[in-house]
């Protein structure tokens, strides 16, 4: 089975500059996707009809949700050609949608390795490539990925996933050399302990031994994670490139 990308709303050009948020339905993706439809048009991605329509609802007149599957080439390409006929290609394009299988790598199936790097890893790639066509041609483009602090500290049982995410981030170096001279950015945001639907099912105990290693002595918000990705698409951040930017509350220090 394979997902088609569904448009959940209207279907007009819009003046604005379209922004691509994937992942965009809960938790991080769904903040970005709000801070960004002050300045841009978004367009955020979700894996079911109710996740599209639920960002549909949430950004109005300043967005739409479509469905569609960052581990799909079809998904992907489907997506990409319903924005080319019914608003903009994405001039700036936040790679947030991601996904975990914890195991230890002892006991880690074939699967639960290959679906992580394939959707966080991969997924990049099927996103990026398409959207840097418009982005040269525009001599203008911005590019988030979003990372984790996982990525530069290690965690036990998620080497999967701290793989894709490292990956993430030498992918941002990179391609940030390859296309700098026309004008595109391509920065990552590594967040740490954040506010989320998951970190709410924690336990009080899990939650202060986390805390107890944070300097900060707090969790962060979805919107302070926002807040970076604002600012690195913004004209202010036009001479950050390449750069890994940590909103982790000084939990990894760098």
């Amino acid at each position: 089975m394979f997902w088609q990308a569904k448009m959940i709303g209207r279907q007009t050009v819009n003046e604005k500059k379209t922004a691509l948020v994937t992942g965009a339905s809960r938790g991080i993706g769904s903040t970005i996707a709000q801070r960004l439809a002050d300045e841009f048009f978004v367009v955020g991605t979700a894996t079911t009809d109710a996740g599209a329509a639920a960002i549909s609802e949430l950004l109005g007149e300043n967005g739409t949700g479509i469905v569609m599957r960052i581990d799909d080439d079809v998904s992907v390409k489907t997506a990409y050609e319903w924005m080319a006929d019914t608003h903009n290609m994405p001039l700036v394009v936040v790679n947030n949608a991601g996904i975990t299988r914890d195991n230890l790598l002892l006991r880690m199936k074939e699967e639960e390795w290959l679906s992580v790097v394939d959707t966080n890893l991969n997924g990049l790639y099927r996103i990026v490539k398409p959207a840097l066509r418009s982005m040269i041609k525009a001599r203008w483009g911005r590019l988030v990925n979003v990372s984790s602090v996982v990525a530069q500290m290690g965690n036990p049982g998620q080497s999967n996933y701290v793989a894709s995410k490292a990956g993430i981030e030498g992918f941002t170096r990179a391609l940030a050399q390859e296309v700098a001279s026309r004008n595109i950015t391509v920065n990552a945001i590594a967040p740490g302990f954040i506010e989320t639907d998951m970190t709410a099912k924690l336990t009080d105990d899990q939650v202060q031994q986390m805390l107890a290693r944070i300097p900060l002595q707090r969790m962060g918000t979805t919107l302070e994670v926002a807040h970076a990705v604002s600012f690195l698409v913004s004209d202010q951040a036009s001479y950050i490139t390449g750069v890994t930017l940590s909103v982790n509350g000084g939990l990894h220090m760098s």
